[in-house]
């Protein structure tokens, strides 16, 4: 017999796994902008693993590729949206995968915003601290790859059906497939003792 707080304990589960991954990505996040600040010099590039991937400090106004330099505000209120979204989203979470990617987004976004507020000029209107670089590709940050990896994972769980309440979304095919009392990405709620 599955009990009627079962649904609640997973939702939980997902919450603080999200709340987990949410709390090591924006803290590896700002202690790496941190040391990148201290220990870099802007415009003197260092090698980390050869010229496969280089630390080089760099303020970023814009977005990823350097775009819209000239309307930092306007990022500053998109990422304002997306962690308001991301957390209305969160109320209906009992899926892992979703956890770890709404997490993964949250991360990514308060990090950046973090700096948008603190770093000069401050206000909203703050540079970006950048300091990865790989060959060919624009100088980014652990907020970023918290951002695209996020993205992977959520086209990833769309393009599987897997909705954020952890079922399948394409139908009667998608749940006779599924173990019975079990979500889309595994989670089974818990069964009471007798």
């Amino acid at each position: 017999m599955i009990l009627s707080t079962a649904v609640p304990v997973v939702r939980r589960s997902a919450l603080a796994l999200l709340a987990g991954v949410l709390v090591l990505g924006y803290a590896a996040d700002q202690l790496v902008k941190a040391w990148a600040v201290a220990a870099l010099e802007p415009g003197q590039p260092r090698e980390l693993i050869g010229s496969v991937l280089r630390l080089h400090l760099t303020r970023n106004p814009g977005a990823a590729f350097s775009i819209a330099t000239n309307a930092t505000w306007v990022l500053t209120i998109i990422a304002i949206v997306v962690i308001g979204a991301t957390l209305y989203v969160a109320r209906r979470l009992r899926s892992r995968a979703w956890a770890c990617a709404l997490g993964l987004l949250l991360a990514g976004a308060l990090g950046n915003l973090t700096d948008r507020f603190f770093r000069a000029p401050g206000g909203g209107k703050g540079h970006v601290v950048d300091m990865l670089e790989l060959p060919n590709w624009p100088i980014f940050n652990v907020a970023d790859i918290c951002v695209v990896t996020a993205a992977c994972l959520i086209a990833l769980l769309a393009f599987r059906g897997i909705g954020v309440d952890g079922t399948r979304a394409s139908g009667d095919d998608a749940k006779a497939t599924e173990p019975a009392g079990a979500t889309a990405d595994g989670i089974r709620p818990e069964k009471s003792g007798g």
